[in-house]
């Protein structure tokens, strides 16, 4: 076996191992110490919790409504991010404007809107889709004028060399340059989506994966608690790695997809 076939298949087989390590520990030691199930659950109990509710109904209801928040809001966020970053990219003089603005609202913690949003738009679905919007707005927003700032001025001479209108330099320069930086902002985008989204439900909502960690919580279910953790991970990584999936059909020649073939 080479060694770039190792190094792809060693996370397939360490990261397994490394969990029924920390388990079997976790298992063994709670046990042992008899440690009260209400502060530290073994995990074949929160495996039992967990299997006992996904199989309700009632469960996958919840999953839906986080998941629907968290795509919307993502998607949200992604486009008003694209067409801003590119709008203060191209425009010097509207960034220089906004930026005491930008960066004003960006350092506000975003957990602090939270009450306000859910004053506005009530404790539905909206302003959790919000939340997760403008969480998802700034890096894509950052990268994208990044992007457009890095594209390189040889290039755009070469295009102007060849008389390419402002639609083909778009389209086959500053695009193909900039989607690099998109994709590395989604990336961060889509993780902030999920917490927006959950904090929202956290705290201002009556449905969602968030609502039932409350709702465990309040119960003093332990187990529950755990299971739904699990579940948050289980739903934040399939995201995450939807997102990051794109890349290899929208950016195939770039080194971040390119390298990783090449690894393979």
């Amino acid at each position: 076996m080479t060694r770039e076939r190792l190094f792809k298949i060693l996370p397939w087989v360490s990261t397994p191992a490394l969990l029924l390590i920390l388990f079997a520990v976790w298992e063994v030691s709670v046990r042992v110490l008899e440690v009260s199930e209400l502060v530290l659950p073994p995990p074949s109990q929160i495996m039992q919790t967990f299997m006992v509710m996904i199989q309700q109904p009632d469960t996958w209801e919840h999953i839906l409504v986080t998941v629907q928040e968290i795509s919307v809001g993502f998607a949200v966020g992604v486009i008003i991010g694209c067409i801003v970053g590119v709008i203060l990219g191209k425009f010097p003089i509207i960034e220089v404007t906004v930026r005491p603005l930008i960066i004003a609202i960006e350092v506000i913690p975003k957990v602090a809107l939270i009450p306000l949003f859910v004053i506005w738009f009530g404790f539905g679905m909206t302003s959790k889709v919000i939340i997760a919007a403008v969480l998802a707005f700034f890096p894509v927003m950052l990268n994208v004028l990044l992007g457009v700032r890095s594209v390189d001025a040889g290039q755009r001479d070469v295009m102007r060399s060849l008389n390419a209108s402002k639609w083909h330099t778009f389209v086959h320069l500053e695009l193909k340059s900039t989607m690099p930086n998109v994709f590395a902002g989604m990336e961060s985008a889509i993780v902030l989506a999920v917490i927006g989204a959950i904090v929202g439900e956290y705290l201002g909502g009556n449905e969602g994966l968030g609502y039932l960690v409350v709702r465990t919580l309040n119960e003093l279910n332990a187990p529950g608690l755990f299971a739904v953790i699990i579940m948050l991970a289980v739903l934040g990584l399939t995201m995450y790695f939807i997102v990051t999936s794109f890349k290899r059909v929208f950016i195939p020649w770039h080194e971040s997809v390119y390298g990783q073939k090449n690894a393979g």
